[in-house]
């Protein structure tokens, strides 16, 4: 731990009380996240809580035919496993790296005892898994509701949101898969923003090239999730 510097970056952990996160520290272990990884898989054991420090992290539903598509996303603001706040002992999802990075890995026997010692612990994670909640609603109602082409720029920006490149290396199979449409619809999708000179994008990366246009493209609920998000957690989100 000592040979890391600036550590953790997790911005949920670095709202705890600074007392309080060192009591914490010794139950983090520090990992690097692959792209592609499955942190944990649906149906599975849920042994642990990652508390992303860099990248991103897919919450994904699993289909019986093996289909996939997302429900939420996680990065520096927040952590994977919210079931663990409820005492939850398994997973009913899938966690699937989606842009390299880093987090700190806390088992849940370690996340439960600090719901059940530490109030400042138990009441941010409960301020959070508020938030999530709010994400993972504006993102139901956003499938139903927007064109393609507003949940693609929305779904990069809160890609970007959570990196520090506008180089975002992701394939449009995975992209796909995200949002739940078949390879050539995404790929007439970023071909439209491609056009309208927002983002470039090749085999492998999409770059956003004028956010603020790819803001104005997006639907309301990029700014919605935002918003909330903000209001429930300050300064963890941006």
């Amino acid at each position: 731990m000592a040979a890391l510097s600036n550590w953790p970056r997790n911005r949920l952990l670095l709202a705890l009380p600074s007392r309080n996160l060192k009591l914490l520290m010794p139950a983090l272990e520090h990992i690097q996240c692959q792209r592609g990884q499955v942190l944990m898989d649906a149906d599975s054991s849920l042994d642990h809580v990652f508390f992303p420090d860099s990248g991103v992290v897919s919450v994904v539903a699993v289909y019986s035919d093996g289909s996939v598509i997302e429900m939420a996303t996680i990065g520096r603001e927040g952590c994977t496993g919210v079931q663990a706040i409820f005492g939850a002992k398994s997973s009913s999802v899938r966690l699937l790296v989606q842009i390299p990075g880093s987090a700190a890995k806390m088992s849940r026997a370690a996340f439960t005892r600090a719901m059940g010692s530490m109030p400042s612990f138990r009441n941010l994670m409960y301020t959070y898994i508020h938030a999530f909640l709010e994400q993972v609603l504006v993102s139901v109602a956003c499938n139903g509701a927007h064109s393609l082409k507003q949940r693609l720029a929305r779904w990069l920006l809160m890609m970007r949101d959570r990196d520090d490149d506008d180089a975002l290396s992701i394939s449009q199979s995975l992209l796909a898969e995200m949002l739940g449409v078949q390879r050539p619809t995404i790929t007439n999708a970023a071909r439209e923003l491609e056009r309208a000179g927002l983002i470039g994008h090749g085999r492998r990366q999409v770059t956003i090239l004028d956010r603020q246009g790819l803001t104005k493209t997006s639907c309301e609920c990029y700014q919605l999730v935002r918003t909330r998000l903000a209001f429930h957690l300050p300064k963890t989100y941006e």
